[in-house]
């Protein structure tokens, strides 16, 4: 695949899992693409497969059968040595836990990634994208000082301080009450823009979903 105008192709994606029962298929016969630049919305009920896919597209998982392309690197064809280097140089991630290291700072948690690429000048860049969330009097503040919105504020500003040009978001307002989640949609839209970037967002709010260019909908496991 080139790198025109997907930043993530899903081929054929299968996947099974044994259990007491037998074999469950998760995930089956899934295909579809993500142009570059857009938004993407993956809904469907709980127990769909949403997750599934997403930890496939991201290559945190790896598929029983079919392929995955993303920013032109297949990602079912390397090891996880090799869709780690995809992730790292390609890839955002905003989850529903906020995932924060609680013994770091605000600013220390979004410069930690930059710091473990290498990058240079990672304190400027981690303090700018906590101005950018509208966090500039929370730098020195730990989790544990900040309130839900703010956590996943901070997430934001981590996961697009390394320019990404994907950015996956895992139900982000799953842990917010409706006002904060609303705000928070508005940042990542609003971000998404400013930065180009592309959004793939899993959500089970149909109206953030509505807010997306594409809509991908999993009813078990396969495309509605």
């Amino acid at each position: 695949m080139s790198n025109g105008n997907f930043v993530l192709r899903a081929e054929r994606l299968t996947k099974k899992v044994s259990s007491p029962e037998g074999e469950l298929t998760i995930l089956d016969d899934v295909s579809f693409d993500v142009a570059r630049g857009s938004t993407a919305a993956i809904v469907g009920p709980s127990g769909a497969g949403k997750s599934t896919l997403l930890a496939l597209l991201a290559g945190l998982d790896e598929p029983t059968s079919g392929k995955v392309w993303l920013g032109g690197a297949e990602l079912t064809a390397l090891d996880e040595d090799g869709r780690a280097g995809v992730r790292n140089r390609e890839v955002g991630f905003v989850f529903q836990s906020f995932h924060l290291l609680p013994s770091l700072t605000a600013i220390e948690n979004v410069m930690l990634p930059l710091e473990l690429s290498g990058t240079p000048s990672a304190a400027a860049r981690a303090r700018e994208a906590l101005t950018r969330v509208g966090l500039e009097q929370r730098l020195r503040h730990y989790p544990k000082q900040l309130s839900g919105g703010e956590k996943q504020r901070v997430a934001i500003a981590r996961a697009f301080v390394g320019g990404p040009s994907l950015l996956f978001a895992d139900e982000p307002t799953g842990n917010l009450d409706n006002k904060t989640g609303a705000r928070i949609l508005n940042l990542l839209f609003e971000l998404n823009a400013a930065a180009g970037t592309t959004l793939v967002l899993v959500t089970h709010d149909l109206d953030a979903a509505r807010r997306c260019t594409r809509l991908i909908e999993l009813e078990g496991g396969r495309l509605v």
